[in-house]
């Protein structure tokens, strides 16, 4: 393979900032077909419009991954802060999985509030999921893209590089203190690249198995492999591009 990391995942993905509602709305559409009609999570008809959201979105900060070749939406991810004007009010985590959270672990960590975020609604699209040899989607419908095999061995970065993206806003917005519900698979990936969670909390079944996970942004970054870190970094200088503060 040709190229580092970086630009051979730049070649067929951009990751931006999705910095107007026509753009948040393409993360809530893919947050929709993955969450509510591929993996059944949330209730589809709750969601009339095809576009799944909750009352956190509305001060969130959210990032696109999209396919070059067809401009189709591949993953998204958001960063939820603690409420600016109210800093007790809670994080998804925090409301939905209080109970299996390690009490002790975190009041240990004795964080100020106002420097705390959840990474959340982590979602790649199931296009960007299949295996090579998979011709329809779950719902046997016929795939809409052929895809090279260099393409393809970029998709396991995706849900890598939405996890990068809300690193870069966690620099961006000064929230570096960060948790999010994992699946088990994505700290193990994230391991092998040098970034290490720490376990917050018990395993539960919210939108299927999933853990509470800590890191601080700067042992995130620190710890990157050299290849990662080339890559966080073209991640990060296309994201601050359409940054402001206060968003």
């Amino acid at each position: 393979m040709k190229g580092t990391l970086a630009n051979n995942f730049q070649e067929y993905f951009t990751v931006n900032l999705a910095f107007n509602d026509e753009l948040k709305k393409q993360s809530f559409r893919t947050r929709f077909n993955v969450y509510c009609k591929e993996f059944n999570y949330e209730a589809a008809e709750n969601f009339p419009n095809e576009e799944e959201s909750d009352e956190f979105d509305l001060r969130s900060l959210h990032c696109l991954i999209k396919h070059k070749a067809s401009g189709k939406t591949a993953g998204c991810v958001r960063l939820v802060p603690t409420n600016f004007n109210e800093s007790q009010s809670l994080l998804p985590f925090e409301k939905h999985c209080g109970a299996n959270l390690d009490a002790e672990f975190i009041e240990k960590l004795n964080l100020d509030r106002n420097k705390i975020c959840e990474i959340s609604r982590l979602a790649v699209d199931g296009t960007f999921r299949r295996r090579t040899n998979e011709t329809t989607d779950r719902f046997g419908n016929a795939q809409q893209f052929q895809f090279t095999d260099e393409e393809r061995r970029h998709f396991p970065l995706i849900a890598v590089s939405a996890f990068l993206a809300a690193t870069s806003l966690t620099t961006l917005s000064e929230r570096t203190n960060v948790f999010a519900m994992m699946e088990p698979f994505l700290p193990r990936l994230l391991k092998r690249s040098g970034i290490i969670f720490q376990k917050a909390g018990e395993d539960i079944d919210y939108h299927g198995t999933r853990a509470p996970y800590f890191i601080r942004t700067e042992s995130a970054i620190e710890n990157m492999k050299p290849e990662l870190k080339e890559l966080y970094d073209a991640i990060h200088n296309s994201i601050s591009k359409d940054y402001t503060p206060n968003m």
